[in-house]
């Protein structure tokens, strides 16, 4: 198995916890960032501009993906525009559809061309894929962020999805592709295997990078100590019935 340092597939935080983000840019293995309007609720923000530009500060040398957060074409290009200005190091992510299942593919190209650097998001099917791909040719450097813990919730395995998908990205060298929503450590070596370019991971996942290469007899040791110490922390009891009891007890 790989360690950390030995994995090509770069390795984003994705979240909006300014303490967290902060934390984690320490670690050299970060290698970027991302977020989007849920997170940022999650962490109870409500100054958008005010927390991307503190981030951007603290962060100045790693991209960073903040995302348009309205549903109009018109009104996302605006926004778009806006952030784009805030730093050199900031991507704008554009939904691959607003909520009337309307394409974003033109708004993506119009941008991409001005040279604005670009994270398309929220993508989990193949055409979704090759049409993003057609309006990214020939402009700025950017991300496909494809859903992949998304597809896998849905019963099907992302694995031969991604692969298909850097296949499609294939002729536009400018265009990375990003394994988004993971849900476990594996995702990260899957990934790295398949020749992803970044995968976006949450805290409670990156926690679990210290487990990489555990023994794993020492691993089911300390699931069963987990066991027996929350059980007897619960002060659990099964109080003996008068059969089970020995043969001349008087209790």
């Amino acid at each position: 198995m790989k360690s950390v340092s030995e994995l090509k597939v770069q390795i984003f935080a994705d979240g909006a916890d300014k303490a967290s983000m902060l934390e984690l840019y320490r670690q050299p293995y970060i290698k970027g960032f991302t977020t989007n309007p849920t997170l940022m609720r999650k962490a109870g923000i409500s100054d958008y501009e005010r927390f991307a530009r503190e981030i951007l500060q603290s962060i100045p040398d790693r991209p960073i993906s903040f995302e348009v957060f309205a549903d109009d074409e018109v009104e996302m290009e605006r926004q778009a525009r806006k952030i784009a200005r805030w730093a050199s190091n900031v991507y704008v992510k554009i939904p691959v559809t607003n909520t009337r299942r309307e394409p974003m593919y033109d708004l993506i190209r119009r941008l991409s061309a001005d040279g604005i650097q670009i994270n398309a998001t929220a993508l989990l099917a193949l055409d979704q894929v090759r049409h993003v791909a057609q309006a990214l040719h020939g402009g700025a450097p950017s991300y496909i962020s494809v859903f992949a813990g998304r597809v896998a919730d849905t019963g099907r395995d992302p694995v031969p999805l991604m692969k298909s998908a850097l296949e499609l990205m294939a002729p536009e060298p400018r265009c990375q592709l990003v394994w988004a929503s993971p849900r476990e450590l594996l995702n990260i070596f899957q990934a790295d295997e398949i020749g992803c370019h970044i995968i976006t991971v949450t805290s409670d996942v990156l926690k679990k990078l210290s487990l990489v290469g555990k023994d794993l007899h020492e691993y089911s040791l300390e699931t069963v100590q987990m066991f027996h110490n929350d059980a007897a922390q619960s002060k659990f009891k099964l109080e003996l019935t008068p059969e089970e009891r020995p043969v001349g007890s008087l209790r």
